[in-house]
């Protein structure tokens, strides 16, 4: 009785003991069962399922591609998206699965340089072919060409006849992958580090292309009388002298020089005397090829010229002169100029104001266009006293003080800076610079010029010793022409010196500015009556005047004359020469400044201002012949004809180069 009873109370026991054992039983195998489906099954995916993994693979890599700007694989060269097709061509067998390797922690960077080999293996055919957004990218870098051509032709057709720059080894390049999300727009900068030879083919054959991409509609009020119409010039007179640019000059290759939007070759900052970015081995010379690709991204810009306030015309008239004016081929010198006026004659923008709003940029100093005499043996063309020329406004850097056609800007620097930041970054930094020399002065004597005051400087810059530092020009040294060596001297001085040379200006002036070194001059030709646009009118703000007739007949002392200023006048003249470094510089065309206004800035502004107040005379029937330019200096510096103490250095029967 006692055992059956114990039976009985050990049945639900054994039935729980079952219970549990058929529980882990059951836990086990359907874990098994589903191990075994993960392993066999999960890396055996049916065709339809591989096909889909492989598209989402493709869509992985071009968007991290397309994030990055892309790369072209056939050019190596900067381009749009890679085309889609690129990597779903390929054979995977020969490379694994990508998922595969991806999870089980293969070399990834491995798989894409194999898989980039498959496809150059299974395309080779393509290699030549761009695609659309390819094509305009390479566009965007040469110019544009005729317009007979497709963008795609005339790209392969550069791709065959320039060899690319600074290109990485296919084998070594790697790519980076990252998991797909919201991409980042990253602005896509414009390549500026072609050699000059082919930057020479980049130079447009038609403007109107170039004016079809501007933004101008969408900007209808901004624009309202800043409306810039760009004529259509026949290759002659600018397109062709980029192209031949090795005969611009007899003793050296000007091709360097063109390169980079005229800038010429990028600087190395190797001393740490510049900064990291925006400068270059910039020409004094090349002012109409930066201020061309600058005008073509002008905002402004119409294809409409009967809704234009001003008129450029892109004539590169000073790489024009240059070729004769040494040349024995003097006769020459006139031939392209009286062509280039011939022809605006004929346009029908001429006729509207018979030129009165037309402009130009000649990148040389004004003496170079106005030879007074027939005699082709004599200095320079005529192209500014030509009559159509009169009407016009002629951008130099440097003006003549009797004449008011023509307007000073400033000389190009070897600072182009890309956006504001850069601007910036450079002015703190030559604020915070402690300068060791009271002053400076960078250049040579004058021996055949008598009156010259150079000698005179040199020799009172020795006797300072260490309050003076001089790097004297000479022949055979080419100290003067390192942009290092100049912008080191600048940054180190106070007070620099810049007196006239075999002209009234220096390029000098705006080095030294940059550099946030007090110019000091002993001409009013050298800045005050000059850059009228760039300059405060009250010159003693940012600079010092010491005539030459003092240093010259009085030897009047430049050190104690300099010591005598107070320290907080120096500190207010330096804190004034560093605001105006934007306006000094030519910015990078391909990103420009937003809110300082450089110098190509402030000479749109002085332009569209001259000629809307022509236009306003000729409504009031003013008879420009009546003008009178002997006193053009000071009408336009002082507002008067009156008697000045500065007249006698504007003394035209004497005209000295000092």
């Amino acid at each position: 009785m006692h055992d059956q009873e114990g039976l009985m109370k050990k049945v639900p026991i054994l039935k729980r003991g079952c219970n549990k054992f058929w529980y882990f039983t059951v836990v086990f195998l359907l874990w098994f069962l589903l191990l075994y489906f993960f392993f066999h099954s999960g890396s055996k995916l049916d065709k339809k399922d591989d096909f889909l993994l492989k598209h989402l693979y493709d869509g992985f890599v071009d968007a991290d591609e397309s994030s990055f700007g892309g790369v072209n694989r056939n050019s190596n060269e900067e381009t749009g998206h890679v085309a889609a097709d690129s990597v779903t061509d390929m054979d995977t067998k020969a490379t694994g699965n990508p998922v595969d390797n991806f999870f089980t922690g293969g070399d990834w960077d491995k798989y894409l340089r194999e898989v980039s080999n498959a496809e150059k293996e299974s395309k080779p055919e393509n290699q030549m072919h761009l695609t659309e957004n390819e094509a305009r990218s390479i566009n965007k870098v040469f110019g544009e060409g005729n317009r007979e051509e497709s963008g795609v032709a005339r790209s392969a057709a550069r791709e065959n006849q320039v060899k690319k720059p600074f290109e990485l080894p296919r084998e070594g390049r790697r790519r980076r992958v990252k998991k797909p999300g919201r991409e980042k727009r990253i602005k896509k900068p414009v390549d500026h580090s072609l050699r000059a030879e082919e930057k020479v083919i980049e130079q447009p054959d038609k403007e109107d292309q170039i004016r079809r991409q501007t933004n101008s509609d969408s900007h209808p009020e901004s624009c309202a009388g800043r409306y810039i119409y760009i004529h259509n010039l026949p290759s002659r007179f600018n397109g062709d002298l980029f192209r031949h640019c090795q005969s611009l000059n007899e003793w050296s290759n000007m091709c360097p020089y063109l390169s980079n939007f005229g800038f010429g070759p990028r600087l190395k900052n190797s001393e740490r005397t510049l900064s990291n970015t925006g400068w270059y081995d910039t020409n004094q010379f090349m002012l109409e090829i930066i201020f061309h690709h600058k005008m073509k991204r002008y905002r402004c810009l119409t294809n409409d010229s009967s809704l234009a306030t001003a008129i450029f015309v892109p004539y590169y008239s000073g790489l024009d002169v240059a070729r004769y004016l040494w040349n024995a081929d003097k006769k020459m010198k006139d031939y392209y100029s009286r062509h280039l006026v011939r022809w605006l004659r004929g346009s029908p923008e001429w006729k509207r104001l018979w030129g009165r709003d037309h402009f130009m940029v000649a990148g040389r100093i004004t003496w170079d266009f106005r030879r007074l005499t027939n005699n082709n043996n004599d200095w320079g063309n005529q192209l500014m006293i030509l009559p159509e020329s009169r009407n016009m406004t002629v951008l130099t850097i440097e003006s003549s003080p009797w004449n008011n056609n023509d307007f000073a800007v400033p000389y190009p620097t070897y600072f182009h800076p890309s956006g504001d930041n850069e601007v910036f970054q450079w002015q703190n930094r030559m604020r915070r610079l402690r300068r060791q020399f009271l002053f400076s002065f960078a250049g040579g004597p004058r021996p055949d010029l008598p009156d010259s005051i150079r000698s005179d400087i040199i020799e009172q810059c020795q006797a300072a010793r260490e309050r003076c530092l001089l790097l004297e020009c000479i022949t055979g040294s080419s100290n003067c022409y390192e942009p290092v060596n100049l912008m080191k001297m600048f940054q180190s001085s106070t007070f620099c010196l810049q007196p006239p040379g075999d002209s009234y200006t220096r390029r000098s002036t705006f080095d030294s500015i940059l550099a946030g070194c007090i110019p000091v001059f002993f001409h009013p030709g050298s800045s005050y009556a000059q850059y009228l646009w760039h300059f405060p009118r009250d010159y003693t703000k940012y600079s010092v005047f010491i005539p030459a007739n003092k240093i010259k007949d009085e030897k009047v002392s430049i050190e104690r004359t300099l010591s005598r200023i107070p320290i907080q006048k120096v500190w207010a003249m330096r804190e004034e020469v560093i605001k105006l470094i934007p306006g000094m510089v030519y910015a990078d065309p391909g990103y420009g400044l937003e809110t300082l206004k450089d110098a190509f800035d402030l000479t749109i502004d002085g332009v569209l201002e001259r000629v809307e107040k022509m236009k306003m005379d000729i409504k009031a029937g003013k008879n420009f012949s009546e003008d009178i330019e002997e006193y053009t200096w000071k009408k336009n510096l002082f507002g008067t004809e009156g008697k000045h103490e500065w007249d006698h250095f504007f003394d035209r029967s004497k005209m000295i180069m000092y």
